[in-house]
């Protein structure tokens, strides 16, 4: 498949931009540590597609290891960091709340929807949604997005489910397949 700048890219965060903490959160940015390749690629994804924008759900806000503030301070070093490789992240979406119900947490598409009303250029059809987790993959389905799983745990072992389109180990791995 080939991709332009008609395209938007959703990226989560955990697992695919940085590294998850095992049972833990990124709370502060010294807990931030990028994965291998991911500034590189980002660099390079930001050349092929229109927009690049970034859905986390942020539960470490709701039952108050972080707060919001703690959270932008990371994503505001997370965006310096990733401009000074050549990349862009043109907003940050995230859903604060411990509810796992909460209208605004994956797979819920609400964050999709509220980049489109942000950016109205966005066609949710020619959108995809890179994630390491089944409720990212369900979160693209929900709003029409083409689905890539990072399998970085190695959980499905390169074998697609129904809601993966691809799999790869890593966002590099995928970046460096198109």
């Amino acid at each position: 498949m080939s991709y332009n700048k008609e395209w938007t890219l959703f990226l989560d965060r955990d697992g695919v931009i940085n590294k998850e903490l095992r049972d833990d959160y990124v709370t502060r940015w010294e807990d931030f540590i990028f994965e291998d390749g991911a500034l590189n690629a980002i660099a390079k994804l930001s050349e092929m597609f229109g927009r690049i924008i970034i859905v986390t759900n942020q539960r470490g806000i709701g039952i108050n290891k972080m707060t919001e503030d703690d959270l932008n301070a990371i994503h505001q070093q997370m965006q310096y960091e990733i401009q000074n490789a050549g990349g862009k992240i043109d907003a940050i979406y995230y859903a604060p709340s411990a509810d796992r119900s909460d209208i605004r947490r994956k797979p819920n598409p609400t964050m999709a929807f509220e980049s489109k009303n942000n950016f109205p250029e966005i066609d949710l059809t020619k959108s995809i949604i890179v994630g390491n987790s089944i409720s990212d993959m369900e979160f693209g389905r929900n709003s029409g997005m083409k689905t890539i799983y990072i399998d970085e745990k190695k959980k499905f072992g390169g074998i697609k489910t129904e809601v993966m389109d691809e799999i790869h180990n890593s966002l590099r791995d995928w970046t460096n397949s198109l």
